[in-house]
């Protein structure tokens, strides 16, 4: 019987058929893999163009999109405030600016989307959410000013919250909405940024999300779901400002995130998925705070490979449930600056003062190299990966994991890194941001000074 007659009759010798998602990595890889290819050949000079951080054509899509977007945006009706602040974050990141009359619009817009009662709507008029509050407080402190800062109605807004607070520890997005990880993230973010975090908000919240780790290590939106990118970032970001980083085990979390960079250079947002653009700052993000808690994670490495008795074991985890509670002082928590139950408003801001040069923890350069000839567009923006349209969301987290990677050596979070360290011309140096919050570090202390003189 010949070769071809056994496979027609024989289906176990047949070759198995790829799965859609196995095309679908080929033909990312592909794309990827010619783009690196003409790269490889072409000479210096045009490696250099090719490298260059196309910023006049940046601004030029950027500007325009704060101006006049078409009517295919319509479906981002409800998404306003995250436009304001995916352009404008972009905007300073490329350490650019607007005219004062475009952002006095920009103020009196988010304040008509302010709801009476606290928190920032999607729109004027609608319901008020607590992912566009977020985005809302990011853009007016990106923007700035006594004006901007001073149009947040702290006392509603921390209303607000305590109104999405729920008792397992997690938040609902609005009134009646879903409860998860992120919902969690932009509520403490907030909070800790204006200065309004206490221990109502606290309760339970490290309790809810270490119940969204996996056993993969990363960490789901809800409990029981799959280990996300987005929602590793929102999770461990909130457990560093609530001061309760410890209690996850950091190990694994380490080993799932870093992992996600895969062969394109980029990183991917779950276990088997594409590469895309955007988890260059969730992902690369998240690497970037763990980078930050090696003493934590060498500690917790240390203690599993010893062999405990049944009085460690409960020590520990008494160790461990003392830090869900900051209604008494528990001693200083590692990683952080706080002694006791007051101390986490202070997290944010020695999070980056007390900045300590670490080896990162991914491959800054290769990443650099993913963002800059994949997700490109020479004629403006950022996208997902090649073959996809630029858009604003995917401009403003390219740039912004961009800006992590050049600033991954440093010394100091705001020190200009060493010219080897950015890829391309070193007119490509963005500004620097804060890993916990995503604004840009100068507006960041700008909103510390004027939220904590206010109070």
């Amino acid at each position: 019987m010949s070769e071809e007659s056994e496979r027609d009759t024989n289906p176990a010798a047949a070759p198995p058929c790829p799965t859609v998602s196995q095309r679908d990595q080929w033909m990312v890889e592909s794309q990827v893999f010619q783009i690196y290819q003409l790269f490889a050949t072409i000479p210096g000079s045009a490696q250099n163009l090719m490298l260059e951080l196309q910023r006049d054509n940046h601004m030029q899509y950027l500007s325009k999109g704060l101006r006049h977007l078409s009517s295919a945006f319509s479906v981002l009706d409800a998404n306003r405030p995250w436009l304001c602040y995916w352009i404008f974050h972009s905007i300073a990141l490329l350490g650019e600016s607007v005219d004062d009359e475009l952002e006095d619009n920009t103020i009196d817009f988010l304040n008509r989307c302010q709801d009476p009662n606290g928190g920032y709507a999607g729109g004027p008029g609608q319901m008020p959410h607590i992912a566009t509050t977020y985005a809302a407080v990011n853009t007016l402190i990106t923007l700035g000013g006594q004006k901007s800062l001073a149009s947040i109605n702290r006392d509603k807004l921390y209303g607000f919250l305590r109104r999405m607070k729920q008792s397992n520890g997690g938040f609902r997005m609005h009134d009646e909405g879903e409860i998860d990880v992120r919902a969690c993230y932009t509520a403490i973010s907030v909070a800790s940024v204006l200065n309004i975090l206490d221990d109502e908000l606290i309760k339970n919240v490290g309790d809810y999300i270490l119940s969204c780790q996996t056993y993969e290590g990363g960490i789901a939106g809800e409990p029981g779901s799959e280990a996300h990118g987005g929602y590793t970032f929102c999770g461990l970001a909130t457990m560093i400002l609530i001061g309760e980083v410890n209690r996850l085990d950091l190990p694994r979390l380490v080993d799932w995130a870093v992992f996600r960079q895969g062969k394109e250079c980029g990183f991917q947002g779950r276990t088997n998925k594409l590469v895309d653009g955007c988890y260059s700052f969730w992902q690369g993000g998240a690497v970037a705070l763990l980078q930050r808690l090696s003493s934590i994670i060498n500690k917790q490495m240390e203690e599993a490979s010893q062999t405990f008795t049944i009085s460690d074991v409960s020590e520990a985890k008494e160790s461990l449930d003392g830090t869900s509670s900051h209604a008494t002082c528990h001693g200083k928590h590692e990683g952080t600056s706080q002694s006791c139950s007051a101390d986490y408003k202070s997290i944010g801001y020695n999070f980056i003062n007390e900045w300590r040069a670490q080896e990162p923890l991914f491959h800054s350069i290769a990443l650099q190299q993913y963002i800059l000839l994949c997700a490109q567009d020479q004629a403006g923006g950022l996208r997902d990966k090649p073959g996809k349209r630029r858009d604003h969301y995917h401009t403003c987290y390219c740039l912004s994991g961009l800006s992590l990677c050049q600033y991954s050596w440093s010394k100091h979070p705001d020190s200009p890194p060493l010219p080897n360290l950015v890829l391309g011309p070193y007119s490509n140096l963005l500004e620097p941001i804060h890993p916990l919050f995503n604004v840009v570090l100068d507006r960041y202390r700008e909103a510390h000074e004027f939220f904590f003189t206010e109070s």
